[in-house]
């Protein structure tokens, strides 16, 4: 892209929410710049929860550990510049690939992917990192183990913002996860709470997937848009990952299929509160949060009234 500093580089873009411009329009990019982006390849930002701290990758770049080494800088505020990026060390680097960080919204788990790392599963695994204050050391990553992690090649986990599902993709070029519709698709796995071990992985489905490659998969925080890169046709660029696509993500809040929300899913609701019946959990995220109660109550009643599509 013009006006880049190496191979890869950060760029920022910022949603538009003004009356005057169209609803979901971005900003041109803007290079993040030195001290960011170098001569060498700077890739997969991740940036936390209050804005103040930026993780990415990087290829080559000078005191690292590895060939791709996952870094992090700092600001004061969201005006102030980024500062000089810090490598995250030994611990989570290694003489293996590490890249694709994704941190909780509390700063205390650190997910990522890692290529040919002792102790995995496949080409390519999804590792979890985890530190008991925002200012204390990363621990000792921990493999996701076999049910996540395949004989394939999992990366670019994005966990969701309450914790409950953690999105991933397979890398081009490897070892694909049986199941899918293309030659590298986006899964998804589930877990009761935070505490709770992860389900098996789910394939989206041919609706987000198809027959080219789609991947990266970033979920944004609110739940209710997936972004990803894909090369499906109707592409603007090239590139070995195509563009950039985003898909909405909406609950099903006609529980009975009649084709409207009215007082007959309202009822179902009332009669499944307190289980964890996952037809009426569908707040405060589409995935919903394992209980049916007043989130998912709330959810219902914004749609109440609408006449919904027989396609789901």
């Amino acid at each position: 892209m013009p006006g880049g500093y190496g191979g890869w580089d950060i760029w920022v873009s910022t949603k538009q929410t003004s009356e005057q411009i169209p609803e979901g329009y971005w900003s041109e990019p803007q290079n993040l710049g030195t001290p960011v982006n170098t001569g060498k390849a700077e890739n997969d930002p991740f940036i936390s929860a209050d804005g103040l701290e930026l993780y990415f990758d990087s290829y080559n770049r000078p005191n690292g550990y590895g060939n791709w080494d996952i870094w992090m800088t700092r600001r004061a505020t969201k005006e102030d510049p980024w500062g000089i990026p810090e490598n995250l060390g030994p611990v989570v680097n290694s003489s293996s690939i590490e890249a694709g960080p994704w941190v909780s919204p509390d700063g205390l788990e650190l997910y990522f992917c890692a290529v040919n790392r002792d102790g995995g599963y496949g080409d390519g695994d999804i590792w979890v990192s985890r530190r008991a204050t925002r200012n204390a050391p990363w621990d000792e990553p921990m493999n996701l183990g076999p049910i996540v992690n395949s004989s394939a090649c999992e990366v670019f986990p994005s966990l969701s913002f309450d914790g409950l599902v953690l999105f991933f993709s397979e890398q081009m070029g490897t070892t694909i996860r049986p199941g899918g519709y293309g030659n590298v698709d986006i899964w998804f796995t589930k877990r009761t709470s935070v505490s709770d071990a992860w389900d098996t992985p789910i394939n989206l489905g041919p609706i987000v997937n198809s027959s080219n490659l789609d991947g990266m998969p970033r979920i944004s925080p609110d739940g209710s848009t997936l972004y990803f890169c894909s090369t499906r046709p109707g592409n603007l660029g090239g590139g070995n990952y195509g563009d950039i696509y985003q898909a909405p993500i909406i609950p099903i809040v006609d529980l009975n299929s009649d084709g409207i929300v009215d007082s007959a899913d309202m009822v179902i609701m009332v009669d499944n509160w307190g289980t964890d019946n996952s037809l009426c959990d569908i707040g405060p995220m589409p995935w919903g949060d394992g209980v049916v109660d007043v989130q998912d109550l709330i959810v219902l009643a914004e749609h109440l009234f609408e006449e919904v599509s027989a396609a789901k």
